[in-house]
């Protein structure tokens, strides 16, 4: 049987249809990248600027070149013996690129060596998006139903990461690697698990790590101090 409106107001079918239109406008508008789109056709960043905003201010107009839309800071591996994960990471991002400014992407480029590690980390900002170009690189990440996804990706092939989720690369193979990952922030962030939780300032407490890890108060003192946390 058809419903019957009888006796319902103009203005009721009138706020309805306001209503479900304003509704159906937010499920469009709603944010699908991390960045906000550009109001402009460019706004190389001003690093040197002391106003606090949420990204850079432009640099003026008139100073901008062609120099500002170019980046050479990848063509080099970086130093893999800086680190103890035998793994660098070379930034393309704005602040190293400020070309990317309000763009709402970045690149960076890693190299490892046999066995070097990228350790587990979140980027809360942005979802990757990895290319193996050398090497066979193990990586994977964490949902937030604790399932790991992982596979080995070997040149030529991809693996994309979720927005904020841990996740972790291994060289597998028996020589270098070497990889590009694409992020779809001008500055996705990058937080370290072990170093954020054990190398704090000021320290997260040892009983609530003790807690957490379901571990002795002694251990965890004993991983802070090779963090310079304790």
């Amino acid at each position: 049987m058809a419903a019957s409106f009888t006796g319902v107001s103009p203005s009721f079918f009138l706020i309805l249809s306001l209503t479900t239109t304003l509704f159906s406008s937010l499920i469009i508008i709603s944010p699908s990248r991390c960045d906000p789109d550009s109001l402009q056709d460019l706004c190389i960043a001003d690093l040197s600027s002391k106003v606090g905003l949420n990204g850079y201010p432009c640099k003026p107009a008139s100073a901008v070149t062609s120099e500002d839309f170019f980046f050479s800071g990848l063509t080099q591996a970086g130093n893999m013996s800086a680190t103890p994960f035998g793994a660098s990471v070379s930034f393309g991002i704005v602040t190293t690129f400020p070309g990317l400014n309000t763009l709402g992407l970045s690149m960076n480029r890693v190299d490892y060596a046999p066995g070097g590690v990228v350790i587990p980390h979140t980027h809360p900002r942005a979802t990757e998006l990895v290319l193996v170009l050398k090497g066979s690189v193990y990586m994977g990440f964490v949902s937030s139903t604790n399932v790991l996804y992982s596979k080995v990706v070997k040149p030529g092939e991809l693996f994309v990461i979720p927005t904020g989720l841990i996740h972790f690369q291994q060289n597998v193979g028996k020589g270098m690697a070497k990889a590009v990952a694409v992020f779809n922030s001008q500055n996705g962030g990058a937080s370290l698990l072990s170093p954020g939780l054990f190398g704090a300032t000021p320290e997260i407490p040892s009983g609530i790590l003790a807690r957490a890890f379901k571990i002795d108060e002694k251990v965890v003192d004993d991983i802070k101090s090779k963090f310079g946390s304790s």
